[in-house]
């Protein structure tokens, strides 16, 4: 039942080409009775493989700055693996109803993020390293969406989307492809973090990522077919609604 759900989840996230981990940590609570730390664990884990095979394909693509991203993806695991610590402290209810507020926001930041006007248009380069207040962004913005991952589960896309686009001048679209190689040692460290405090279960893990992989590359074939209100609705929607299954769950 567990693949067969992520299956269907793969083909909804590969089409409105989403993250979707707080939709998937809602059905892993909500539907199939699995406490809330390993939820989250599991749901950073399965980040590893969506984001590796994004990131790639961003990078040859051309759409990512990868030295700038991983950069800030190297402070975000230091956020991320502390983030964990936080985690296993707070109460499943608790945990349960902050992960749900933490959802509901990043539904309402990527409806700003669709609507932003006056954003770069054209592509920049990479950052100078040698500036301070480079660095200075860089190790606020991973740290702190780091954090968010590794006490929450969940990729922080729309927080890292938004950093980029206003603090960096990226365009959107190395906002988003910058975003995939960000997300990944974020993924690595929380998913070691969990990881150590036992919350883990392999059989589940496995069943998640194969799930929503297989469905993702099925579900990605469609998306050009589909109006841009639709996809627009879908990456609003997603998060929203792992934040509300969460909540009638608690």
């Amino acid at each position: 039942m567990i693949f067969a759900t992520m299956l269907v989840m793969g083909m909804i996230l590969g089409f409105a080409g989403t993250g979707g981990s707080g939709f998937i940590i809602g059905l892993l609570v909500a539907v199939f009775g699995v406490p809330i730390h390993t939820a989250l664990g599991t749901s950073i884990a399965a980040m590893i493989f969506t984001t590796l095979s994004g990131s790639v394909s961003h990078v040859r693509e051309g759409n990512a700055l990868w030295k700038t991203g991983c950069i800030i993806g190297g402070f975000g695991a230091f956020g991320a693996f502390a983030g964990t610590f936080v985690s296993r402290g707070i109460e499943p209810d608790i945990l349960i109803l902050m992960t749900s507020g933490m959802l509901l926001l990043c539904g309402l930041l990527i409806w700003v993020r669709t609507r932003m006007k006056g954003v770069n248009q054209k592509d920049t380069t990479e950052a100078d390293f040698s500036s301070r207040k480079f660095w200075s962004l860089a190790i606020i913005t991973g740290i702190v969406t780091g954090g968010l991952s590794g006490v929450f589960g969940i990729g922080a896309t729309p927080f890292i989307q938004l950093a980029l686009l206003i603090l960096f001048g990226f365009s959107l679209r190395q906002a988003v492809g910058t975003t995939m190689v960000v997300i990944l040692p974020i993924a690595i460290s929380g998913s070691v973090g969990f990881l150590q405090a036992g919350f883990m279960e392999w059989g589940l893990f496995l069943e998640v990522v194969t799930g929503t992989v297989i469905g993702s590359y099925i579900g990605a074939k469609f998306t050009q077919q589909a109006p841009k209100l639709l996809l627009r609705s879908a990456m609003v929607l997603t998060p929203i609604s792992g934040a509300i299954i969460l909540l009638l769950r608690n």
